[in-house]
Formats: structure tokens, C-alpha cells, sequence
């Protein structure tokens, strides 16, 4: 995944722009409790799915920046830290067409972000829900690899 990724940014110099049609670089934040026993899930309003927070490059190459953003927009949360600047995780997945929308590659940096469980969260008009969720039930509401391998790389730690 990550030779594939390179080859992607290699041949498409407007890779953080969502106008780059194949695809696209995207953020995104795995945000877990200070002792790693639970992360912060969203219910997707278009995708439906139970996922961790993230969102669009939007021209920021500071893929860590757009993960903290992204977690801030769409949770409500203002006491995030960034764990490492080091890339957690990385996925290629399909996104569907919808309306006037291709269907299109995200290209997913995906970073581990601190957040405390008892701030209050606000639900964001990308998200149905938010949850807390024990990272031993995440693969119970979203089984795909992408969730799971998450899971097992937290549990390694």
C-alpha cells in the first residue's frame, strides 16, 4: 500500500486536491484514550459505516494537521494531541459515486491522536453519531481489515 501510494503521488502532482480526479490524499485520526482502551468512532453520514474521524488534504500537505483538524471539526474536541507525527496506519479504499461525484480512491494517512473521554463531543453534520467505542468491539460495528488491522496495531503497542 504504501509503494502504491507513492506511485500515486509521484504521478499526480494535484494529489491533496480534491479536484484530482482518481483520487486523493486524505488524513485521518485514530484517536484513543490516554491507556489505549478505547478510540473515538464515527457513524459516516454518506458512508454509513462506524470509521475513525478524518477528511480531505484540501492542498494542506501536513497530513498530521489535517488529522487533527479533521478531529477537531468533526467531534468537538479542543484537548487533542498529536501522539507522533510518525504515520500510523495507511489505506487505499474505494469511495462510491454519488450525485455529480466520480467514484474515486482515497489514499488514507491515518495518525494517532490523544483525546480525554470525558470532554464533551459535538456531532458534526458528517456524522449520524460518536462514539467511544473499547477497541476489542470496534471490528463488532465496522469488520473491514482496514478497522481491524487499527485494532491489532493498538493492541500491539
Amino acid at each position: 500500500m504504501a509503494a502504491e501510494t507513492i506511485r500515486f503521488v509521484e504521478a499526480h502532482a494535484d494529489c491533496l486536491l480534491r479536484s484530482c480526479a482518481p483520487g486523493h490524499l486524505t488524513g485521518s485520526a485514530w484517536i484513543v484514550n490516554a491507556d489505549r482502551t478505547r478510540t473515538l468512532l464515527t457513524h459516516h453520514h454518506k458512508l454509513d459505516k462506524w470509521l475513525q474521524l478524518g477528511g480531505h488534504a484540501d492542498g494542506d500537505g501536513d497530513l498530521a494537521a489535517v488529522a487533527l483538524r479533521e478531529a477537531h471539526e468533526e467531534s468537538g474536541l479542543a484537548r487533542l494531541r498529536l501522539v507522533s507525527p510518525a504515520i500510523f496506519d495507511l489505506d487505499r479504499h474505494l469511495i462510491p459515486a454519488r450525485k455529480s461525484e466520480p467514484a474515486h480512491w482515497h489514499f488514507d494517512l491515518r495518525f494517532v491522536i490523544e483525546a480525554d473521554p470525558r470532554e464533551q463531543l459535538v456531532i458534526s453534520n458528517e456524522s449520524k453519531d460518536l462514539a467511544w467505542v473499547d477497541v476489542l468491539q470496534v471490528t463488532e460495528l465496522n469488520p473491514e481489515e482496514s478497522m481491524a488491522r487499527m485494532v491489532r496495531k493498538t493492541l500491539a503497542r
